[in-house]
Formats: structure tokens, C-alpha cells, sequence
């Protein structure tokens, strides 16, 4: 007989906007069948054509989830008589909720290398909160009780109103990895791949100092109102005054009137569209005349206007080490390299 077959398809289930495979769906949503007691050893699952069939999903979807269930022990097929429950006793697959705080080029790079690094057989829920913070808040607070391993979190907000260690720390922290940016306030063990902004941004200007030298004055673009740490214009400052450069920043360069000798340090993608139209339209040569370094390596930045210089963390290295500390069970707090690529910009 069909385990609970009058309740089985409140166990079995697929989201169809889930960004996780329909095959790992039907795989955890069984095993947390199993963790209910809904699911019992020797019970039988529904067969490959019922499944198909109820869920709506191919049978090559339904093969591999079953394969999957049979390869950690759980499932085993009997000929003739279909698909029993074999073993509850067995290790609960990882299961990641990832909320990023907004969709961009470097949040890519890091979403591609941490899927990369985990490997296929892993779920992973993927949300966006777009530097909400009460959005932020409810996505957590409505999945704080579910059956994840572990949470990986990006936390940048417009305004939090101090209480973003109060949610974050509703996290089980031995669940909890805080990539990019710490939050201050959060208790316990936890793993982190995090930027130290104030030094980061300060040894790379270190390392530039030669060319710095051919201009008269350094700006930074730190838009008012941003989610950007202001450790970043701490360093940015720190280094101007221990080298004596002529420094100021700029809080929106659509005023900014750009002259021959500066150099300009950008953080947001679109003020270095900005800048670049204003340094053409006043003819000046990007390079010569006027610097530019900018926040964040992209792969076009490489490319326009024969190379873009950046100083940027390592998005891909973030990505792949956030995964090992899941893989490896690690509570760790990593300094994420940080890089300069020198091109013609500068």
C-alpha cells in the first residue's frame, strides 16, 4: 500500500518557481516527509507515471530524483512491485536558502562559483530583498523554521534601523554564513567571507601610488543615501592624508564638474556611465588626463575603452570559499582576497 497515499501529494511536492531543480524537490521533499514521520520504512512511494503524472513533471525528472533517493539508501525498487522506503537512518542532504541584496555582474560571479563548488546534488532557494530591510526581515522570519542547513546571507540596506543583528540572529548560527559586509552584533559561531573595507581599499591605493602621482587630486564617488560601508571613504581618506593627496568626495557626479588632473574612484555601475560621458564630452583622454578606478571587477570593464582599472574583492573566490565552509562544516571568519587590475584607465 501507498505510504499516506491520502496525503502523499502534501508531502511530495514542486514548486514551479523554485530556482531548485524539480528532480532535488522531489528528493528533500521526501526526505522531509521522512523527518515528519508522513513516510515510513517499507512504505511505498508512488510509481515513476503517477509521480509524472501528479506533479506535472517529466519522467526523466522523476527517474533522477528516484536514483538520487536510491543512491544515499533511502529508496530501493522491488521488480514487479515498485519503489519501497529502505532506510530513514541516513545523512539530510544540504539544503541553502541564499538571499543576496540585489541582482548585479559580481553577484553573479559569486553565484555562479558557490553552485559550481557545492555541486549539483544541493538545493538552494535563491532570494533577492533589494537593500529592503523589512523585506530582508520577512523572507527570514518566514523561513527561519524550515528545514534548511544553512543560511547564506548578504546583508546591505538603504536604512535597517539598527535591527539587522536582531533578525540575523534569529539564525541558527551554527546554519549561518554572513558573505561581504559583517554585521555587527551577531553572537555565537558562525562562518563569514567578508571585505575589509577601510584596509582593503587603502593598500590597493597603496599599490597604484606610483600612477596617482601623475595626477593633482583624487576623488571618490560615494553616493548619499547608499548601502555602502563608510569604512570605504575612511580608507579612501586615511590614504590621501598619509600621502598627501589632494582629496575630496563627490556625492553625485551628474553636478560634478570634471577637469584635466583628477582621478575618480567610482562605486556604482551607473555614475562610471556618468563619468565616462562627461570626461568624452569635455574632451579630455581617460588615462592621460583624467583617471578612473573603479569599484568592482566585471568582465566588460576589462574591455571598454581598452581596460578599465578596478579595485575589487574576488567575487569568485567568495563564492567558492562560502560553499567549502558548507562542505566542510567550517565556522571560519575569511578575509576575502582583494585585488588591483591595472589598465589604461589610470
Amino acid at each position: 500500500m501507498i505510504a499516506k497515499k491520502q496525503k502523499i501529494w502534501d508531502v511530495i511536492r514542486v514548486d514551479d518557481i523554485s530556482a531548485t531543480p524539480k528532480y532535488l524537490q522531489i528528493v528533500h521533499s521526501t526526505i522531509k516527509g521522512i523527518e515528519l514521520g508522513h513516510i515510513m520504512v517499507n512504505d511505498r512511494l508512488p510509481s515513476i507515471n503517477e509521480v509524472s503524472f501528479e506533479l506535472d513533471v517529466s519522467r526523466d525528472t522523476v527517474e533522477k530524483s528516484y536514483r538520487q533517493l536510491k543512491h544515499m539508501g533511502i529508496l530501493e525498487s522491488v521488480p514487479s512491485k515498485g519503489y519501497y522506503i529502505k532506510n530513514t537512518d541516513f545523512e539530510k542532504p544540504v539544503k541553502v536558502l541564499l538571499l543576496f541584496n540585489k541582482l548585479s555582474a559580481h553577484k553573479k560571479i559569486i553565484f555562479d562559483a558557490f553552485v559550481k563548488e557545492l555541486g549539483q546534488q544541493v538545493a538552494i532557494d535563491f532570494y533577492v530583498y533589494n537593500n529592503d530591510f523589512s523585506l530582508f526581515k520577512k523572507v527570514l522570519t518566514a523561513k527561519k523554521d524550515e528545514d534548511y542547513s544553512h543560511f547564506v546571507i548578504i546583508p546591505y540596506f538603504l536604512d535597517d534601523n539598527g535591527k539587522v543583528e536582531e533578525v540575523v540572529n534569529m539564525i541558527p548560527k551554527e546554519k549561518l554564513i554572513i558573505l561581504d559586509k559583517m554585521v555587527s552584533g551577531v553572537h555565537g559561531e558562525y562562518g563569514a567571507v567578508f571585505e575589509n573595507f577601510e584596509q582593503d581599499i587603502y593598500m590597493a591605493l597603496c599599490q597604484v601610488v606610483d600612477r596617482l602621482r601623475n595626477y593633482s587630486k583624487l576623488k571618490l564617488m560615494f553616493p548619499r543615501n547608499s548601502c555602502y560601508p563608510q569604512e570605504i571613504r575612511t580608507g579612501f581618506l586615511n590614504f590621501c592624508q598619509d600621502y598627501a593627496f589632494e582629496a575630496s568626495v563627490v556625492d553625485n557626479i551628474k553636478y560634478e564638474d570634471v577637469q584635466e588632473g583628477e582621478v575618480y574612484i567610482n562605486l556604482m555601475e551607473d555614475d562610471l556611465v556618468i563619468l565616462i560621458k562627461k570626461i568624452l564630452n569635455n574632451n579630455l583622454k581617460i588615462g592621460q588626463q583624467v583617471g578612473i578606478i573603479s569599484y568592482n571587477e566585471t568582465p566588460l570593464k576589462e574591455i571598454i575603452l581598452d581596460g578599465i582599472t578596478t579595485i575589487s574583492t574576488n567575487f569568485k573566490e567568495m563564492g567558492k570559499t562560502a560553499a567549502r565552509l558548507i562542505l566542510e562544516k567550517d565556522k571560519s571568519h575569511i578575509a576575502n582576497q582583494f585585488e588591483v587590475n591595472l589598465r589604461k584607465s589610470l
